[in-house]
């Protein structure tokens, strides 16, 4: 993912509820959100040029998502995929400290959300911090930065997800609020933007929530922008729905893709 909230214990109703887009050059093939064949007890999306996955869950309640900091200067052609991460936490029975303890170097940036629904812990693991921080009931944020860094993107993602919190009557209308909020395409304002060494028009163009720039606003490069929202909705009594929306390189929306958990984990 490049953008995601996450709201933690937050309400009585939804203790877990996460909005969250990928954001991807469009020629990089990927497979919509789906159980694997090969390891059944993993829903997640799959990247099939370099393998691996941006958000993924276990049928036992592990759950983990993933951002890249954004650092031109520090990135590297030859380090391993990122996307692996995902599936590396969703396959170990470490808790977050150990896990991140036992990582190999050289990955280039990233923010891993890592949680166990099961037992009630959810941490931010990044190999930008120092170590891997337990994150505590309320909302919170994440983009190409450090959790919760206050990018407009990730305040105003945040500020929608209290609101569709307090208006929501189930939880399909909840889901159907967040997935409307990360469409929201509006550029911050050129006072806001952060400064991350991409220059000031690539951070205009990144600075919505959701990203389309095509071909004559960046000649050379390929297009790029949101491939696909994803939004999980967990109930009280464990009922779980993620549903995931793939759009294409204009923008149009395909139809969402469906996943009811009656009971997660």
């Amino acid at each position: 993912m490049c953008l995601a909230a996450i709201a933690l214990d937050d309400h009585p109703r939804f203790p877990l509820v996460i909005a969250a887009n990928r954001d991807e050059v469009f020629a990089r093939a990927a497979a919509a959100m789906g159980w694997w064949p090969a390891r059944r007890d993993t829903l997640a999306g799959r990247d099939l040029s370099a393998g691996g996955t941006w958000f993924g869950l276990t049928r036992a309640g592990r759950l983990a998502l993933l951002t890249n900091v954004r650092e031109p200067s520090r990135q590297r052609a030859d380090a391993p995929t990122r996307g692996t991460l995902v599936l590396d936490w969703l396959s170990s029975t470490d808790d977050a400290p150990a896990f991140a303890r036992g990582l190999a170097p050289g990955y280039n940036g990233f923010n891993l959300i890592a949680a166990d629904v099961a037992s009630g812990h959810c941490h931010w693991i990044s190999n930008r911090a120092a170590a891997p921080v337990a994150l505590a009931a309320g909302i919170h944020a994440l983009s190409n930065a450090a959790l919760d860094t206050p990018w407009p993107k990730t305040v105003g993602l945040s500020a929608a997800m209290a609101d569709a919190l307090a208006q929501a009557r189930s939880a399909d209308d909840l889901a159907d609020r967040l997935l409307d909020a990360l469409t929201d395409s509006s550029p911050a304002p050129d006072a806001a933007l952060p400064d991350t060494g991409v220059g000031l028009l690539r951070e205009r163009q990144l600075s919505p929530r959701f990203i389309r720039i095509t071909a004559d606003e960046a000649p050379g490069i390929a297009r790029y922008g949101t491939r696909c929202s994803t939004v999980l909705v967990r109930e009280a009594g464990g009922a779980t729905l993620v549903i995931e929306r793939t759009f294409n390189a204009d923008g149009r929306g395909l139809p969402p893709v469906v996943h009811r958990l009656a009971a997660w984990p």
